[in-house]
């Protein structure tokens, strides 16, 4: 089979992106929140598909260290600290960051529903990550 695209693997990303978008999409109760992830950064909409209209968005463009930092879990005290500690990479910080500032700004314009559009991506590390982040912080998918 030939590919439009010379990369298999965005190939079949967006194989798998259409196929979710067939079964997802966003209404303006439970609008559809999109995540693309790139080499180096993460970004996040929220789209009300009837309408065609993106309510929202946030990137980890323009995150700073203090958000990052505060995206990060809580550790441990005690001897067993350092073994329970969980390795943690600065993307997946940034998705964290990324899904509570999502979380804000879906409450700012008065949204606790959505569905989750993982855009072809594996439901794993950074947009688990993100995920995660906007179910602690109030969205509700």
């Amino acid at each position: 089979m030939k590919t439009k695209f010379r990369n298999k693997k965005v190939y079949d990303r967006k194989r798998r992106h259409r196929r979710i978008r067939g079964k997802v999409s966003g209404t303006p109760e439970r609008p559809r929140v999109c995540v693309f992830r790139s080499n180096t950064n993460i970004y996040a909409q929220i789209i009300d598909d009837t309408k065609g209209v993106t309510i929202a968005s946030v990137s980890s463009l323009k995150l700073d260290a203090k958000a990052i930092a505060g995206a990060a879990p809580e550790k441990k005290e005690g001897k067993k600290a350092k073994k329970d500690a969980p390795v943690i990479g600065r993307k997946v910080l940034q998705a964290r960051a990324v899904g509570k500032l999502l979380a804000e700004a879906a409450k700012e314009k008065g949204i606790t529903k959505i569905s989750f559009d993982r855009g072809g991506s594996l439901y794993h590390g950074r947009v688990a990550a993100l995920a995660a982040a906007a179910r602690e912080n109030g969205l509700d998918f």
